[in-house]
């Protein structure tokens, strides 16, 4: 608990005051797993040491260590929602196409779905399909459901279902570092990208 606990004071530290309306922490009660920094080289402020399991589109099983090595360009979504995440995942094809063939090659774009029960293989699967999200650089992920949480928590992101099955949630889009570590975040939907291109920029150019 401790160690997560680290993650998360660091992770949201950054960004307190601009997210201070998207997040509350005080809501949330999962409980979160940890690896051994030691054994990874990973600071406590590393999304990266969660041992959460995910699932991709493919049937593939990972963890979010597993993502290590490139910066990642991060939001939670639904593949269901028919306003908000259209447009989040809109803002994320704008800045990949800010981005030149070789930065590219350097970072990767994260979904990570909000809908445990109906956001199945399948129809993430179907979902990069219809939006054209190339596989060697978008990852599309579901999990359990206090792993989302987790996560949710961990990004500033709030989210809720309500009794129909809709769900509500916060509009953001995270950089990560190549060791999971929150470098910048945007918020809000149709916003300015070029501050969020020029972080990543600055990422793979290292």
């Amino acid at each position: 608990m401790k160690a997560r606990n680290a993650i998360l004071n660091a992770a949201l530290a950054l960004f307190a005051a601009s997210v201070a309306n998207a997040a509350d922490t005080s809501t949330m009660a999962c409980c979160a797993k940890a690896v051994s920094l030691a054994a990874t080289n990973l600071t406590e402020r590393s999304l990266f040491q969660t041992a959460s399991k995910w699932t991709t589109d493919a049937g593939k099983q990972l963890t979010l260590g597993d993502l290590r090595g490139k910066p990642q360009v991060v939001a939670m979504f639904l593949a269901r929602c028919q306003y908000a995440c259209p447009i989040i995942v809109n803002d994320m094809k704008r800045i990949e196409a800010l981005l030149t063939a070789e930065q590219r090659a350097r970072v990767g774009f994260t979904l990570v779905s909000f809908d445990t029960q109906r956001d199945t293989v399948e129809a993430l699967a179907a979902y990069r399909r219809t939006h054209d999200l190339p596989a060697g650089l978008w990852t599309l992920l579901r999990g359990r459901a206090d792993d989302v949480l987790e996560l949710a928590e961990l990004l500033g992101v709030r989210y809720k279902q309500d009794s129909t099955g809709q769900f509500s949630h916060s509009n953001i889009i995270t950089v990560l570092n190549a060791d999971g570590e929150v470098v910048h975040q945007q918020i809000g939907l149709n916003q300015d990208i070029n501050a969020t291109v020029r972080t990543i920029a600055k990422l793979v150019a290292k």
